[in-house]
Formats: structure tokens, C-alpha cells, sequence
């Protein structure tokens, strides 16, 4: 037993051997093991171990092994050096920096002039001025984006997606900061708001609650629409975009990156595409892509306008005398109520378009519902180039529309003679949905 007890006493943490120790602190988050400098001389030695810093590095600043070569640093120097330029973002830096990455690399040999248009990152200093100048803090994560690429400058396309229809166009810039905090908000109706984007053609901004205030949760983007049925002109509605500057972020950009915003023209379009929207009949393919437009909706009265652009394709490898002309169109309209409404009419929007073999034809459309929701479906009817006597029909798969979230003003809220009205709901005063083609 005195053996046993000698051997024990022998055991310390002096004479463990360094390889399993410093596997054990391979296990350790970067503030562990800092902390273990301070707890005895040798696991000060062992903390320093430079291959411990190499998955922080990676982890929380992205810095590749090609970084490490070019600034001929240690992994814990350039931890440390990271650190003490933005250790405050540690919990948000690596979703925004690689949000960024993603998205210049997609745009670079898709849209060079929208990536040539960002911004070099702020300075520390400079966005505690801009909170000093608006008397409310910053969100961390917005400041975070902001020290990587100070906006964009107001140029088109801007860098948060275009919209375009026959007389509307929509493109929006990610602002700077100093332009952002001269657009803040201290007025009734979006107080403490902060522009994110501006329209140059509209003047549509995305906005963020950096306050709660009014109905608003903090940290939220959304697009404001004034309630038109209301006197007060501090009743504004909220169609919400994201919960946090981060969440709205990231999310747009995987839209972007994954293919799912289409980009025409060197340009960001945000239409949706449902990849199980798509409907084949014989040689001929027919897919949908959907987006809402907030400037030219409102919920008071409720009118919510969609577009819808539609891709029509024949195959490749079909014979030629399957070559065909559009002559009509059947749409049947559903809103969310099951209102059903039918429309028919020739060609489309005052074309009527030749499919071949291989030859795509694409429209862009829009429609308007009183109901937050709705759906479409319907049919085009051909005609063969070389037998025009025999026509045939082509299916146009289901596509449904919503409108984002909303929030009802605090206003209108607080008067009693409207009754309806439920946050975020469909529980408004409904109507019929209405298709209109584009001329």
C-alpha cells in the first residue's frame, strides 16, 4: 500500500509525457487555452504549441494555409493579431467572412462590375463615429460585415438584386455607412431604423431595427409599406426580411451562390425557382421562377404583387418538324380564400414565340392578390410549323406565391375601430386574386 501510494504521489502533471497532454488540449476552445498559460509554466509551454492555433485560425478567421506562407507568421501570432483587430466579431466573423468569399468568387466572372464596386472595410473608429452620430449602438454583426466591405458605391447593378418589369425596375445598392447613418430614422413610424440598401429608381430601402421600438423586435431587416388606409403617417407595416443582419445576409447570399437568384445581364435577379416546379410535355419543358415585390404591395388595403418569370425549352435532341408556335395561353388562378379565377388569351405578352429544337424562349409576367397567397397553373396551346392544322397543349406546372412575414403598424394597432387585423396573419379582409399579362 506505501508502494502504491509512493508511485501516486510520483504522478504529476510535470511528468505526464507532452503527446497526450497535448491532445487534451487539442480538444480546448482558443479562451481555454488561454487560460492554461496561466495555470503553471509547463502547460504555458504546452499552450503554445503552435499546431493548436492552426484550427482557431481556421476556425474562427478563415485564414487558409497560403495566408499563413504569405505573412510568415506562426498560427498563434496571426490568432493573436486577428484577435486584436476583431476579436469583438469572434462570434460572427467567420459566417460573414465566408458569406463574403462565396459571394465575390460567384460574382467575379459573372458580374466583374458589381465586385469592382464594393468598398474597402471601415475602420474601428470610423463606425463608433457613426454610433455616436445616431445615438444607438450598432449591431455587432452588422459592424462585423462593415470592417470586411464598407457597402458599395451607388452604382447599377447594385449588389442586393435587380427586379424588372415592361415600366418598373428595381436594382439595390448595399449602402456605406456614413450614407446609411444619414438616411437613420428618428421620425414616428420607423424610429431607430437604419437604411441597408437604397434603389436609386424607386428610393426602396431594406431597413435594420438597431432599437426596439414600435412593434419592431431588434436587429430586424424589413421593407416598410405604408399603410394607405390609414391618416396617420407614422402607420407603417413591415414586410420582415431577416431576424438579424447576419441571417439576412447569409441567407441572401447561398440564394445567390447556389444558382437559385438567376443572374441576366451582369445582373442579381431575385426570382425563386422550385426545382419541382418544372412540367414536361412531350419535347417541351416549361419551369417557373416567383418573386414578391414589396415596393408596389401594401397590406392596408392588402394587394401583394408577384412576378413570375417562366423558361420555355424543347429539347435538344428533338426531331425538327416537332418545331412549334405559341398560340394561346389558359391560366387558372387560385388565391388563398380558393377563389378561382380563368384567364385566357393570345400568345404571350403580345408575342407569340417559335420553339425548335434546342431553342429557349423566357417572359417575365406579374400578378397581383388581395389574399397573401396564391397559386397559378395552367396551359399554352401550339401549333406544329410544318403540320399547322394539328395543335396541342403544354402544361404550365402549379407555381405558388407568399408574401413574406409581415407586422402590423403599432399605429393601426392602437385604434379601435379596426378589429381585423393579426400579426403576420392572413387574417385581414380578402378579395379575389387578379392576373394581369404584361402588354
Amino acid at each position: 500500500m506505501a508502494a502504491m501510494e509512493t508511485d501516486t504521489a510520483q504522478l504529476t502533471l510535470e511528468s505526464l509525457p507532452t503527446d497526450p497532454l497535448l491532445l487534451i488540449l487539442s480538444f480546448l476552445d482558443y479562451r481555454d487555452l488561454i487560460n492554461c498559460c496561466y495555470v503553471s509554466r509547463r502547460l504555458s509551454q504546452l499552450s503554445s504549441h503552435d499546431p493548436l492555433w492552426r484550427r482557431h485560425c481556421k476556425k474562427y478567421w478563415l485564414i487558409s494555409e497560403e495566408e499563413k506562407t504569405q505573412k510568415n507568421q506562426c498560427w498563434k501570432s496571426l490568432f493573436i493579431d486577428t484577435y486584436s483587430d476583431v476579436g469583438r466579431y469572434i462570434d460572427h466573423y467567420a459566417a460573414i467572412k465566408k458569406a463574403w468569399d462565396d459571394l465575390k468568387k460567384y460574382l467575379e466572372p459573372r458580374c466583374p462590375r458589381m465586385v469592382l464596386s464594393l468598398k474597402e472595410g471601415a475602420r474601428e473608429e470610423d463606425l463608433d463615429a457613426v454610433e455616436a452620430q445616431i445615438g444607438c449602438k450598432l449591431p455587432d454583426d452588422y459592424r462585423c460585415s462593415y470592417r470586411i466591405h464598407n457597402g458599395q458605391k451607388l452604382v447599377v447593378p447594385g449588389l442586393l438584386g435587380s427586379m424588372a418589369l415592361s415600366n418598373h425596375y428595381r436594382s439595390e445598392d448595399l449602402l456605406d455607412v456614413d450614407t446609411a447613418a444619414g438616411g437613420f430614422q428618428q421620425r414616428q413610424g420607423l424610429k431607430y431604423c437604419l437604411p441597408l440598401t437604397f434603389c436609386i429608381h424607386t428610393g426602396l430601402s431594406q431597413y435594420i431595427a438597431v432599437e426596439a421600438a414600435e412593434g419592431r423586435n431588434k436587429n430586424e431587416v424589413f421593407y416598410q409599406c405604408p399603410d394607405q388606409m390609414a391618416r396617420n403617417p407614422a402607420a407603417i407595416d413591415m414586410f420582415i426580411i431577416g431576424a438579424t443582419f447576419t441571417d439576412w445576409f447569409t441567407s441572401y447570399v447561398k440564394n445567390v451562390v447556389s444558382g437559385g437568384f438567376p443572374i441576366i445581364r451582369d445582373q442579381i435577379f431575385r426570382y425563386v425557382h422550385d426545382p419541382e416546379c418544372v412540367a414536361t410535355t412531350g419535347d417541351i419543358t416549361v419551369s417557373v421562377s416567383t418573386s414578391f415585390l414589396p415596393e408596389l404591395s401594401s397590406v392596408h388595403p392588402p394587394h401583394y404583387f408577384f412576378t413570375y418569370r417562366i423558361r420555355i425549352e424543347m429539347s435538344k435532341d428533338a426531331l425538327p418538324e416537332k418545331a412549334c408556335q405559341l398560340d394561346s395561353r389558359y391560366w387558372r388562378i387560385t388565391n388563398a380564400k380558393g377563389d378561382v379565377e380563368e384567364v385566357q388569351g393570345p400568345g404571350v405578352v403580345g408575342e407569340f414565340p417559335i420553339i425548335s429544337p434546342g431553342r429557349v424562349y423566357e417572359y417575365t409576367s406579374c400578378t397581383t392578390f388581395s389574399t397573401t397567397s396564391g397559386y397559378m397553373e395552367g396551359y399554352y396551346t401550339f401549333h406544329f410549323l410544318y403540320f399547322k392544322d394539328k395543335i396541342f397543349n403544354v402544361a404550365i406546372p402549379r407555381f405558388h406565391m407568399a408574401c413574406p412575414t409581415f407586422r402590423v403598424s403599432i399605429a393601426r394597432l392602437n385604434r379601435r375601430d379596426f378589429e381585423e387585423i393579426s400579426w403576420g396573419s392572413c387574417e385581414f379582409i380578402e378579395r379575389n386574386g387578379q392576373v394581369n399579362e404584361a402588354p
